[in-house]
């Protein structure tokens, strides 16, 4: 019998809120059977939007929460002081092992925060990464971290490397994943300070395929299923995919809209246009999981709609069902 995973979703963050996150929440529930929701926020708003839609009501649950965090607010503070918000409300349950997994398109810091604070790091794993999952011509690679630690240390990139590893194998599937270092060449004496003292430990590392340091323009290509590095390069690696992505696709489309030549091939073309575009569509691998804690925290980005919401939610149960955070424990800190 299938395990029932139970996911606490926080229904009032992200810009679109709460419309598409109790879309996304029942499209999942409608497609996974060993799946429950809790939707954590005004009870009123999200019941007004549960009434447009059909679902088992045992699927579905909705936990009052009267407060919200918005993106301007520090997030320190916010989740100190506001005990009664969406998000500190659905983490405490992942605290509480009331659920399984924690799912939010709010404020980043906040989650970032609450996380660490509410839920709480592994003992043993020095800091917990973004884990951002991104199309390449290969198929899926894990960027870790792409968010979470702006200064880190080589035996933090270690532990990110084994995380992401795990994740990637038991989670998406990818036997014995590939771990390329991110650098500015392949050769192992170039790099900054960090890059120099991460590269052999990670060579060293018996528990994780490394195959050395890869640059910036290898990863579209699929160079690496995991690749490592600290949150300032990750950032800055994550937001330039996701602008060039969405530049080349404008870009394509006012071009087969140009003149009535290219409209009509654009007719011809789009079947296998629309295919190969879903391939590089980072929407299908739902939100960013925050690796290492006591309990799954993801990430969605702030202005999800329901399709990726929905995926959020149900890359919840794999993690779950592997249960991913006994095996960091077991791989990493025990090992």
């Amino acid at each position: 019998m299938e395990k029932l995973v139970k996911v606490a979703v926080d229904a009032m963050g992200g810009d679109h809120a709460p419309g598409e996150v109790v879309k996304g929440a029942v499209d999942a529930v409608n497609e996974k059977n060993n799946l429950k929701v809790f939707l954590v926020g005004k009870a009123p708003r999200i019941h007004e939007e549960l009434s447009k839609y059909q679902y088992k009501n045992e699927q579905i649950e909705v936990v009052n929460a009267e407060e919200e965090i918005s993106c301007d607010e520090s997030p320190v503070e916010a989740i100190r002081k506001k005990k009664d918000s969406s998000m500190v409300v659905a983490l405490k349950m992942v605290k509480d092992k009331t659920a399984d997994a924690f799912v939010s398109a709010g404020s980043s810091g906040a989650i970032l925060v609450g996380g660490q604070f509410v839920v709480g790091r592994i003992k043993g794993i020095k800091r917990a990464p973004l884990g951002a999952v991104m199309p390449t011509a290969k198929g899926p690679m894990l960027l870790v971290d792409a968010g979470a630690n702006m200064d880190a240390k080589a035996e933090y990139l270690l532990q990110f490397a084994q995380m992401g590893s795990i994740y990637m194998e038991d989670v998406l599937g990818i036997k014995n994943p590939r771990v390329g270092l991110v650098n500015v060449g392949v050769e192992e004496a170039k790099g900054n300070q960090l890059v120099k003292e991460t590269g052999p430990l990670l060579k060293e590392c018996e528990n994780i395929n490394y195959i050395g340091s890869i640059e910036a323009r290898e990863i579209p290509y699929g160079a690496a299923d995991v690749v490592v590095c600290d949150a300032f390069a990750g950032n800055i690696v994550l937001k330039l995919e996701e602008g060039l992505a969405a530049v080349l696709v404008s870009q394509i489309k006012e071009g087969m809209m140009s003149t009535l030549k290219s409209k009509i091939g654009a007719l011809l073309a789009k079947p296998a246009l629309k295919k190969t575009l879903k391939k590089f569509d980072a929407s299908e691998y739902g939100g960013a999981p925050l690796l290492g804690l006591n309990g799954l925290v993801v990430k969605a980005h702030g202005s999800s709609s329901a399709k990726e919401m929905k995926n959020a939610i149900v890359q919840c149960i794999a993690f779950a069902e592997e249960d991913i955070t006994q095996k960091i424990k077991d791989q990493i800190v025990k090992g």
